[in-house]
């Protein structure tokens, strides 16, 4: 599905549970949780920050697992255990200095409808609930987990920059090689 955003986003923000994995939580004995993410997906929060557009996370869930991934990732917010999104899109605005308009929110589930009807733009996987897929202005032809967040990611560059793809990630390639060389030279 083509995506076309006619305003500028300054921040994605992702929930996790069905969008960064599928959706699946394993639960050892101990009662630790462990999660699987698509490195892919990982990548397209690099690629964000590259073009200088920032990124968060708000789930509802909250887990060791899910804390260390996306502190491992650098998001530039992380909010877990967060059943009322909403007032945290609030707050991440004052904090950030961005409109609600230039936020895009990927989502998955019905606690995700609030903060998608006031976000900018909202996307969603391919296997998102009936009622987020009816709201989500974008779909993705993936489901969560599955390059989801990579799909979103590239489109909306590409929307909003009027770049080829390979132009794209040029910036990000261009740090990965520079981040190599300084790190020969030490």
């Amino acid at each position: 599905m083509a995506l076309v955003i006619n305003k500028p986003i300054k921040m994605v923000l992702f929930d996790v549970d069905g969008v960064m994995t599928n959706g699946t939580i394993y639960m050892a004995e101990s009662g630790e949780f462990m999660k699987a993410f698509n490195v892919k997906d990982g990548l397209a929060i690099e690629l964000l920050r590259a073009h200088g557009i920032k990124s968060g996370v708000i789930s509802g869930k909250a887990s060791p697992a899910l804390t260390t991934r996306c502190q491992q990732l650098g998001f530039d917010f992380i909010e877990t255990g967060c059943k009322h999104k909403l007032p945290k899109l609030e707050e991440i605005c004052l904090q950030f200095n961005v409109l609600a308009d230039e936020v895009a929110f990927c989502g998955d589930d019905v606690l995700d409808l609030p903060i998608m009807e006031h976000c900018g733009f909202s996307a969603s996987p391919a296997d998102a609930h009936q009622l987020v897929l009816a709201e989500a202005d974008w779909i993705s032809d993936f489901k969560g987990g599955k390059g989801m967040v990579r799909d979103f990611v590239d489109h909306l560059l590409l929307s909003q920059s009027g770049l080829t793809l390979r132009q794209i990630y040029t910036p990000l390639l261009n740090k990965i090689a520079q981040d190599d060389l300084i790190g020969v030279e030490q």
